[in-house]
């Protein structure tokens, strides 16, 4: 199978790979609460042939009280071979909305030892837009074996988040709007507040993303420099859930830069967290 040294890859590049036996390709498509929509039955009205639905809520750690925090080791070598994908294949995710949710499935895919991971520029949506093949119902992969192993320094915890504001030892950057991030907006999760933690510098995912797609190397770097970051020093990456977050780490990995730690918890924790700092103060 033919690889790329960009993170990124094309619908036409898929296209191609398709049938392969070394390729899985998973529709990682997620929305927020406020959404009311159904990835997966989105995903069986149509995805992408020979696609599986990697499913963000339900690949996580059912005993934490928070959304789709990271599962350990095994149960996602579990999920990972219930859905087809080894880690030795080529992997390819992506999401019904151009670029959103699927640089969670990438980060965590990577985070757990897969390595051979791209991303499809522009979802399913470009997909569709380039006059592709659709398939419909649900998916029946062949088991196969994930070996993972949890590279725990990928991960910030909120003690990690913490100590990096206090002793800026790391910048914190939050994929959230604007509104919510000033606190003029409400959370979508009711009852959480909105606002930010001191210290923290804003990069909406809006800054790196264009029409679904990533935005070049350049304006990726301008857009960490507008926001105060310097995208070669440490950096902790946040959001709403630990989703969007992602989508910073994975726009740092497309502009060829040191990869940073993403704060699983991310506001839901920090804000619903007694005595956790807020700016401004509920």
């Amino acid at each position: 199978m033919s690889q790329t040294d960009s993170p990124l890859v094309s619908p036409q590049w898929v296209a191609q790979q398709l049938g392969s036996p070394d390729l899985a390709i998973l529709d990682a498509s997620w929305h927020l609460p406020t959404a009311g929509r159904n990835p997966r039955t989105e995903f069986a009205q149509g995805h992408i042939p020979g696609a599986v639905f990697f499913d963000i809520d339900a690949i996580s750690d059912p005993t934490s009280g928070l959304p789709h925090m990271l599962p350990d080791a095994q149960s996602f070598a579990k999920a990972m071979g219930a859905l087809g994908v080894s880690d030795s294949m080529t992997v390819v995710v992506y999401d019904s909305l151009g670029l959103f949710s699927a640089p969670r499935a990438w980060w965590s895919l990577q985070t757990f030892g897969a390595r051979k991971l791209y991303v499809l520029d522009g979802g399913l949506p470009a997909w569709r837009a380039a006059g592709l093949p659709i398939e419909s119902g649900e998916a029946e992969p062949e088991p196969a074996i994930f070996n993972a192993q949890l590279n725990s320094g990928a991960v910030a915890s909120i003690e990690d988040v913490a100590a990096a504001l206090k002793n800026h030892t790391a910048q914190v950057a939050d994929a959230r709007s604007a509104e919510r991030f000033s606190g003029a907006a409400p959370e979508p999760r009711p009852g959480l507040p909105s606002g930010h933690m001191p210290g923290a510098r804003n990069l909406p995912i809006g800054k790196l993303i264009a029409n679904g797609r990533m935005k070049p190397p350049a304006d990726l770097l301008a857009a960490f420099h507008e926001a105060g970051l310097d995208p070669d020093a440490p950096i902790i990456t946040s959001c709403g859930s630990g989703v969007t977050a992602a989508v910073i780490n994975f726009a740092l990995a497309c502009a060829g830069k040191p990869a940073p730690r993403l704060y699983d918890g991310s506001w839901t924790q920090w804000a619903s967290t007694p005595n956790a700092p807020i700016e401004p103060a509920p």
